[in-house]
């Protein structure tokens, strides 16, 4: 938790942007496993932690924007909850942290709510991702659940997405925390890439790390020498010699911060000559991107930088072919690069993706491509001082994907298939940083950048 007088002035800045109404920001529950004593571990809500910083379950936060007046509504705890739970603050002290002096029973939020919907006050609040969120709002406000969505506040969303967009110093120090457990989970994956070990074990490992910090995982590991399935998230199989393993992971701090990292290497320490022609297409393309990026730029124009150098690199090895801006502007590409270059980052490794892609990574200005591939880039706007993004190319030979463009003969002038069929087997190679945008440029998050060259990666793995 960070200073109160900085949760004090997020809310005062949310305040000018929406000028009248009252907001009402949920917080989370516990979620059950599989009975409702044994929750999965909680995840405090991201927009509530970051106007009221309180970490705890069971609570709501209500800025009243014409009365000047903040406020928590939550239960204080019982005798039975201390016997299993230990001493706990009183929601009085609690919210006292966070500067604010208003709180009340959480009972007392519908009448709250409903007095000032009779008296024709807008109730702002953000779209539902949890069914009892969704239900909750639904008997809080009298909207049936299956509705709640209709009455979303664009306006919220808009004026949360501008301050949150933004990092402040504070935030960057997190995230920088995020980033120094980030580089530990990968080069300890690195070292353990070795040939008949279990994909299991190694991301038994690296999941451990973050924990061990006092924080957790940002995202479920991605861990896999099937690295062509873009979120691979099975861990079943056994490394072996001449494959790529593909390590997509990142550590949220205990203050829930978020790093998100992808590094590629071979199986047992050495890559091959193949390899290491695709993987320095992927390299270069992860390198030209981070070289642009600096404030004005849009990032849509980053991606399609990122993309040409790709498609001149294939073109150079025989897998593509012609006017390598001519196949990128027509999306041939897209047939082993099909996602977009990178994403916000901050308290969500997909900073405010339960806001809407399109407020978060777009605007006015700049909306989304609808081609395949460029359609999935989740940030395409402007870039501004202070953003924090990631940049994650890749080249990945997806069998799928290229018989169904062969048998279609799609973009056969742009695509020699005969060569690409060759890399089938081959894998998938993604390298992803972690990337401040500065005043004149941009910068690496982290006190060092993960090992990413081939001599870096090749010498970590001996260690």
């Amino acid at each position: 938790m960070f200073n109160k007088e900085v949760y004090i002035n997020r809310r005062n800045k949310l305040r000018k942007d929406l000028q009248s109404g009252i907001v009402l920001i949920l917080g989370n529950a516990d979620s059950p496993m599989n009975y409702p004593a044994n929750t999965f571990h909680f995840r405090q809500d991201s927009n509530f932690l970051y106007l009221f910083g309180l970490d705890y379950q069971n609570l709501a936060g209500v800025l009243d924007i014409d009365e000047n007046k903040d406020y928590i509504f939550g239960n204080d705890v019982d005798l039975d909850d201390i016997i299993w739970m230990g001493p706990q603050e009183s929601i009085k002290d609690k919210a006292s942290k966070v500067g604010i002096e208003n709180t009340s029973q959480f009972g007392k939020l519908n009448e709250f709510l409903i007095s000032a919907i009779q008296k024709g006050r807008k109730i702002h609040f953000l779209p539902p991702y949890r069914a009892e969120n969704s239900m909750l709002l639904g008997n809080l406000l009298g909207i049936r659940p299956a509705k709640v969505m209709n009455y979303v506040s664009a306006e919220l969303i808009q004026a949360i997405v501008k301050l949150r967009s933004v990092k402040e110093a504070v935030e960057i120090v997190e995230i920088e925390r995020a980033c120094d457990i980030g580089y530990e989970m990968h080069t300890t994956a690195m070292k353990l890439a070795s040939a008949g070990r279990y994909e299991r074990e190694i991301a038994g490992i690296v999941e451990g790390i973050p924990v061990s910090y006092g924080g957790m995982l940002s995202f479920p590991v991605i861990l896999s020498q099937n690295g062509e399935t873009l979120h691979n998230h099975d861990h079943s199989k056994i490394l072996e010699t001449g494959k790529l393993m593909l390590t997509d992971a990142g550590a949220e701090t205990d203050t829930h911060y978020a790093s998100d990292f992808t590094r590629t290497v071979p199986v047992g320490g050495k890559f091959s000559q193949r390899q290491k022609e695709i993987y320095q297409i992927v390299l270069n393309a992860n390198n030209a991107a981070i070289e642009a990026i600096k404030p004005g730029v849009l990032y849509k124009d980053i991606h399609l930088l990122a993309c040409k150098v790709i498609a001149n690199g294939l073109i150079d090895i025989g897998i593509m072919r012609g006017n390598a801006d001519e196949a990128v502007k027509q999306g041939a590409h897209a047939v082993v690069f099909p996602h977009g270059l990178g994403h916000m980052m901050g308290l969500d490794v997909h900073d405010m993706e339960d806001l809407k892609e399109d407020f978060v990574g777009y605007d006015k200005k700049t909306k989304r491509s609808d081609q395949f591939g460029t359609a999935y880039l989740r940030l395409g706007r402007e870039l501004k001082p202070n953003f924090v993004l990631t940049t994650e190319p890749g080249i990945y030979f997806i069998p799928a994907l290229i018989q169904k463009w062969k048998n279609e003969n799609k973009f056969k002038e742009f695509i020699n298939y005969e060569v690409l069929e060759s890399y089938i087997g081959f894998g998938g190679i993604r390298l992803e940083d972690d990337i401040l945008v500065t005043e004149n440029g941009c910068r690496f998050l982290g006190k060092k950048r993960i090992p990413i060259t081939i001599e870096e990666v090749e010498e970590q793995m001996k260690q």
